[in-house]
């Protein structure tokens, strides 16, 4: 799935940086970042707020790894 994010420039300095510390293109770190990211958060209110219910069964708030 190609998506290409906008970030503004702070986001985009502070990916850039992360990226760099990790020795990973900013692509890769990205996708790191949303796959740590259902570890970090709230999973009910994630879900409770979820508009596509059909993408469960890949969503790293279902347990599943995800990205």
């Amino acid at each position: 799935m190609a998506y290409t994010p906008e970030l503004n420039r702070p986001a985009a300095a502070t990916l850039r940086r992360i990226a760099w510390s990790l020795n990973k293109p900013m692509t890769k770190t990205i996708n790191a970042i949303i796959i740590k990211l259902p570890k970090l958060m709230d999973k009910e209110n994630v879900c409770a707020s979820c508009r596509d219910p059909s993408a469960c069964n890949i969503c790293g708030f279902n347990g599943n790894d995800a990205a």
